[in-house]
């Protein structure tokens, strides 16, 4: 595939269009706004920031980075690996069902539209698929295998997740806190180097350095579940 092609692939993936369900999830977000713990533009900002810094995201962009490298040298024992172990890190229920579930359905539109080129797969993708349908994958894991797939860089790829996860943070934020769409547009403009330096860490950290200390989203996932009124999905 030619690089605009590539360009192209990755809009598209990391697009908040994509039909995996992301826009239901607020991934604590409801719950902190509920208490008064998110008020404005400026506490979305820092919270976002500290997940970017300190938080699960990097676990999950980590373990992308691993399962590109996997499937691009085509070792499905590796990238089965690393589903486990994500699988197996999340912190609540909440977060491990909106990751298992957004990986199904991006596995289901994966396949969909590599229908017509099905037999130009591998036999051996294409027996993988049907382990992770069967199986369960997470969100992280088949992105990267369509990444690598559409050939779309690495640390495009990379830079691409983590600009969708903030989207759809900032997009929750707007209807919960409740902040303009402006405003919103301004945090993600704003948000770019930090960004790009979180990306950075990531493609570096080996793995006895994937650890996560963003205990608060545990603890508001967890409430979130209980919460009376909800918008998002619990």
């Amino acid at each position: 595939m030619n690089r605009d092609g590539s360009i192209l692939r990755l809009l598209q993936l990391a697009s908040p269009a994509l039909p995996v369900g992301a826009y239901s999830y607020s991934e604590g977000l409801e719950e902190l706004a509920e208490r008064q713990l998110l008020t404005s533009k400026t506490d979305l900002e820092r919270w976002i920031i500290q997940e970017l810094t300190y938080g699960s995201i990097s676990l999950e962009a980590a373990t992308m980075v691993r399962c590109y490298y996997a499937a691009d040298t085509q070792d499905w024992e590796r990238l089965k690996y690393w589903n486990a172990w994500l699988t197996a890190a999340r912190e609540t229920e909440e977060l491990r069902s909106q990751s298992l579930q957004m990986g199904q359905s991006l596995l289901r539109l994966f396949r969909d539209m590599e229908l017509g080129r099905e037999d130009s797969l591998p036999h051996s993708q294409t027996q993988l698929l049907t382990e992770l349908k069967q199986g369960g994958c997470n969100f992280a894991v088949i992105y990267s295998l369509a990444a690598a797939n559409w050939q779309i860089n690495l640390r495009d790829a990379l830079l691409g997740y983590l600009q969708s996860w903030a989207t759809n943070l900032i997009n929750a934020g707007i209807k919960l806190i409740p902040i303009g769409q402006t405003a919103g547009q301004l945090m993600l403009f704003e948000l770019q180097p930090t960004l790009e330096q979180a990306a950075q860490k990531i493609r570096n950290l080996e793995d006895d350095d994937l650890n996560s200390c963003g205990w608060g989203l545990a603890l508001a996932s967890m409430a979130h579940e209980t919460q009376y009124s909800r918008l998002f999905r619990s």
